[in-house]
């Protein structure tokens, strides 16, 4: 990916960004349809895959959903479910319930993606539902792909550039500051999948349209999920109220029979780290390696 793309990835306020799940944890679940059905496509995906994980990572575990659904699929696994918000983690934890012997294998911590707090080569399957949206994912990958053994897994969902398109163009008719989140598409995601130093990544893509009664039911759950804007070039205050009713009406003339819609891109990803050590690749596109690992080829 050129390096003008990761430039113009915007830079997150992650103390905005934390504070936004510790508040969105107790309603999260309530509006978090589609982000189940996302993970249950995810999950579906490791049916082909022939790996037997002893330690397995959910990333951005959110509260649980994927994590328990892990133990299901994995009940001798170690399971380690992070999350950059501690309520988030809490209601994951307190989602076992009454099943201590699972609950045994599932330790949650609070910890950012991007600074994984676990040793190198240390898990052999990392899982993220909607998650890397929220990262820089470049650091993101060389994450996963420190901590990842040998012949591990990442597989991952986030959110692609045509998620929520309807609401940037209604707020881009009122002013050009950034209202909305931005999101890479999976050809970039792929190409830095490779650079991170991971084999044969697997991309494809799916969309979903919400619909709602109203323009406030689309905001209404997209803060009940937290997912707000936290670019730090986001419009900071209150939307005046003129502003605001041009949005609305921007919104309005994009009524399809009757109903709001709310356009979602999720990306799919899958990828491998090596059985072999390999260099990450720089950005001009080449790879360092020892001079110890040169071998000459035999004639």
């Amino acid at each position: 990916m050129p390096d003008s793309v990761h430039d113009a990835w915007p830079q997150l306020d992650k103390q905005c960004l934390r504070a936004s799940f510790e508040r969105a944890a107790e309603t999260y679940d309530e509006v978090a349809v589609l982000q189940r059905t996302i993970a249950d496509r995810l999950l579906e995906r490791l049916d082909v895959v022939k790996l037997k994980p002893t330690v397995i990572l959910d990333t951005g575990c959110g509260t649980g959903y994927v994590t328990r659904a892990l133990a299901r699929r994995y009940p001798r696994a170690q399971r380690l479910a992070l999350d950059i918000a501690e309520s988030m983690v809490r209601h994951a934890r307190h989602g076992f319930g009454w099943r201590r012997l699972v609950q045994r294998r599932s330790l949650h911590v609070c910890g950012d993606a991007e600074a994984l707090p676990l040793a190198g080569a240390s898990v052999d399957m990392i899982v993220s539902n909607l998650a890397l949206q929220w990262c820089d994912a470049q650091t993101a990958f060389a994450e996963f792909r420190r901590v990842l053994r040998p012949g591990g897994l990442a597989i991952f969902t986030t959110f692609g550039p045509d998620t929520l398109r309807e609401l940037r163009s209604a707020w881009q008719t009122v002013d050009d500051r950034p209202h909305v989140h931005g999101f890479l598409d999976m050809h970039d995601l792929g190409d830095l999948l490779v650079r991170s130093g991971f084999a044969e990544p697997v991309m494809d893509v799916e969309r979903f349209t919400l619909t709602y009664a109203d323009v406030l039911g689309v905001l209404s759950d997209l803060k009940r999920l937290g997912a707000h804007n936290t670019a730090h070039g986001r419009a900071r205050g209150l939307t005046g109220k003129h502003q605001f009713a041009r949005f609305r009406a921007a919104y309005e003339a994009m009524t399809r029979d009757g109903r709001i819609p709310a356009t979602y891109e999720a990306v799919y990803g899958l990828a491998w780290a090596p059985e072999s050590a390999r260099a990450p690749r720089a950005a001009d596109g080449t790879v360092s390696v020892p001079v110890a690992e040169l071998r000459r080829r035999p004639r």
